[in-house]
């Protein structure tokens, strides 16, 4: 047999080696293997029902669009179900603006409704305002992904909540699940690794679930699906993100990953039995509502309103 043969349909020239399988796909192989992928991923931690009304979270980056458009295709085959598409605009000069439209051109494309929420409407600041402010401020212990992270996940779910969904898909791969099991280590909180699972519990009635079907998928191949469908998305980094701490975890992760194909699955799975452990000593945190906001949080003020009265005092 031709070594350089699809494995799957047996006919095709590959053009794709999964180092971690051993396969070597074809394009549209490679296509049908990430939408499995997904369906199964989906199946396996029963993150959706055949009614459930879904808000995806769409940045305008190559994983958001790619898993706004599996599941639009999944979506078609349940009537009862409905998609629509969420963005936040946190406000980045020369970066935002640009996504925000390659988001909303998608969305155009595939027919659905397409929200947008901004730090500014929310918080009274743009995120550059917010990072000019701690810097002056002398607070740069914080890095803008601190404030943005914490700005964002509480901005998703109050859009997620306007838009009447009952379940919030982001689109973190098997990259960020570990990157940010990593990031929770060395911050020393471990106990967060409890919550950041691939479906959220229903603890609140204003927290909408998050589902995560991309979670078992590498970036580098949502990136991959994203070019062979020919899906437009933005391809600069955020102009932040060289300050994170993440950041040097992705470059540890992927040197690590080159030597020794599949180590991000095993740390993956570590990290599903570390949480199982967690949840049987720690329990379930209860939430409360933020005095400020009015949001969910297991604090006596939430994070986001915490960080933001740090700024002014």
């Amino acid at each position: 047999m031709d070594n350089n043969v699809c494995t799957l349909c047996r006919r095709r020239p590959a053009f794709f080696f999964r180092r971690y399988s051993g396969e070597k796909l074809c394009r549209g192989c490679f296509v049908k293997s990430i939408e499995g992928k997904v369906r199964a991923t989906i199946a396996k931690y029963k993150m959706l029902n055949f009614d459930d009304r879904i808000a995806v979270a769409v940045s305008g980056g190559k994983d958001s669009v790619s898993l706004l458009h599996v599941l639009a295709k999944i979506e078609r085959e349940y009537p009862k179900a409905s998609l629509v598409a969420v963005s936040v605009d946190e406000g980045i000069a020369g970066y935002r603006d640009e996504a925000l439209k390659i988001a909303t051109e998608n969305c155009r494309k595939l027919g659905i409704e397409h929200h947008i929420i901004s730090f500014k409407e929310l918080y009274g600041l743009t995120l550059d305002e917010i990072v000019e402010k701690a810097r002056k401020s002398g607070r740069s212990e914080l890095t803008p992904c601190a404030y943005c992270g914490v700005l964002r996940r509480k901005a998703l779910n109050i859009i997620a909540r306007r838009v009447e969904a009952n379940k919030l898909a982001t689109a973190h791969t098997l990259d960020d699940e570990i990157q940010t099991t990593l990031l929770n280590m060395l911050h020393g909180d471990v106990t967060r690794i409890v919550r950041e699972k691939p479906v959220t519990d229903e603890v609140h009635q204003k927290l909408v679930r998050r589902v995560k079907p991309f979670c078992e998928i590498p970036e580098k191949e949502t990136a991959l699906f994203a070019y062979v469908k020919k899906i437009k998305f933005q391809s600069m980094p955020c102009p932040y993100a060289p300050e994170a701490l993440r950041n040097d975890i992705r470059l540890f992760l992927n040197r690590i990953e080159e030597k020794h194909a599949g180590i991000k699955f095993t740390l993956f799975r570590a990290t599903e039995r570390i949480r199982q452990a967690l949840e049987k000593a720690t329990g379930t945190e209860a939430l409360k509502e933020c005095p400020v906001c009015g949001e969910p949080t297991t604090q006596d003020v939430c994070k986001a309103c915490e960080m933001l009265q740090s700024l002014e005092t």
